[in-house]
């Protein structure tokens, strides 16, 4: 293993890509340190202390955790890429949806670059709107008279051009890091936006931690009893999210032989691997997006019961919030998995299925085993969602423990920052095994390819 980590800065290449991702990621972080025009961010902090535990501090600090922003303090980059995102998501379904970008998905790097410029055009009508929400569900009430310079308050004037630079500061803010990701991505190592989001998310967890072990008003024993719980439950969660993460359900093909004169080509069998989770964690994002809805519905005073049925924690959220994610799951994948396609590329190529005759039997063979893996998967992601509530009201109850460590822990971050870690391993293998050293999962080609050269 170490040897691996010493052999990724012995390549001049792969040396100046980690050490410009690391910088760019530091970069990222900097803007969390840059505070909004007009805010006094120490008493915003101590507020937002305050709304910890309630409906408003768990919306923003499950916020925080699935796009690796910090919605709960009053800084420039406090959106982080769930702009972004949400573009990409939006244009994701799109492509699938109309022909037109359908087509230009399939014209290759050109049409993918087309792409690309229009999730950027669109981030910004969505960086302005979630702003708004931002403003009016934060900055509002008696928190905003202590939280905003009283100056700004006094006059309409100041205070509408306060809104506007605070949307102008989360758009630049968010279009910066996009940038960043973008760069990442192009000169760094690995996905750039899922760096940035796995680096949000475990950089608040050691600062929660040392919190609860520092200023908590558990009892010692307690203390230690929850930290051990919580390394224990850690490893548990960790093995459990990358097994699932690495499943596939392999499905062998095998290739028609062709004679061509005294020779016989093909022939050979293969596999189709199907990944368990194949909509990954876009299902909850959608399911938590569609969580809030019931707690602005009960903002209304005659709808006041939908928001207490609905809150955090209650039944009837738990419930919708499970349904959501396996109706999403089948929806995501269903967008994402043509077996039709799938099936008439095999017959395309004189591939087939042992024992399932090409087209269409082909096609609904596939659709009845994506299925059966998607309701696994689904339900794996289901679990993921609700083990907050169960650490929260269940394992860990009247405990101090942070929001932010339970989040993080509850599987939807753990489930992000592990995905995006084994992509980066891979990476970062394959550019070992080409270069003829070995990777981190143990293989013995470089040290046979070492072997041949010596010889």
């Amino acid at each position: 293993m170490m040897e691996s980590v010493v052999n990724l800065f012995r390549i001049q290449e792969l040396r100046k890509k980690i050490l410009v991702t690391i910088g760019l990621l530091l970069v990222y972080r900097l803007g969390f340190f840059i505070p909004l025009p007009g805010v006094d961010v120490k008493i915003f902090e101590e507020l937002n202390q305050q709304l910890a535990g309630g409906a408003l501090g768990n919306l923003l600090t499950l916020g925080s955790a699935l796009t690796g922003g910090a919605l709960g303090q009053a800084m420039v980059f406090s959106l982080g890429v769930m702009p972004y995102i949400s573009a990409s998501i939006i244009f994701s379904l799109l492509v699938k949806v109309i022909p037109a970008l359908e087509k230009l998905s399939k014209e290759g790097a050109s049409g993918q670059k087309k792409i690309n410029r229009y999730t950027r055009y669109a981030t910004v009508p969505i960086c302005v709107f979630q702003s708004l929400l931002v403003i009016l569900g934060v900055f509002k009430g008696q928190l905003q008279n202590r939280i905003i310079d009283p100056n700004i308050l006094a006059s309409p004037v100041a205070h509408f051009f306060w809104v506007l630079m605070v949307i102008m500061a989360f758009t630049a803010g968010t279009l910066f890091i996009m940038w960043i990701g973008e760069q990442i991505t192009e000169h760094g190592v690995g996905n750039g936006v899922s760096l940035i989001i796995m680096a949000g998310i475990i950089a608040r967890v050691p600062a929660s931690l040392f919190d609860f072990v520092s200023n908590s008003s558990d009892e010692r024993n307690q203390v230690i009893t929850t930290g051990f719980t919580l390394a224990l439950l850690f490893v548990v969660v960790v093995f459990v999210v990358v097994y699932i993460t690495k499943g596939q359900r392999r499905i062998p093909i095998q290739q028609a032989k062709l004679q061509r004169g005294r020779r016989v080509y093909g022939g050979q069998r293969h596999y189709l691997p199907l990944k368990v989770n194949q909509a990954g964690v876009m299902p909850i994002i959608f399911a938590s997006a569609l969580m809030v809805v019931p707690g602005v519905i009960g903002a209304v005073p005659f709808l006041k019961f939908v928001g207490e049925w609905f809150r955090y924690g209650s039944f009837w959220y738990t419930v919708a919030e499970i349904a959501m994610i396996l109706f999403f799951s089948f929806f995501w994948t269903s967008l994402m998995f043509q077996p039709s396609e799938m099936a008439n590329n095999l017959k395309e190529y004189g591939s087939f299925i042992p024992g399932i005759r090409p087209g269409k039997r082909t096609a609904e063979y596939l659709e009845k085993v994506m299925i059966r893996i998607t309701l696994a998967g689904g339900t794996f992601l289901a679990l993921i969602a609700v083990l907050p509530q169960f650490i929260t009201t269940g394992l860990f109850r009247g405990t101090s423990l942070p929001q932010q460590v339970v989040f993080f822990l509850g599987g939807t971050s753990i489930l992000i920052t592990v995905s995006v870690a084994l992509d980066l391993v891979d990476k970062l293998n394959s550019h070992l095994l080409m270069r003829n050293y070995d990777g981190f999962m143990g293989s013995t080609s470089g040290s046979m390819s070492r072997r041949s050269r010596r010889r």
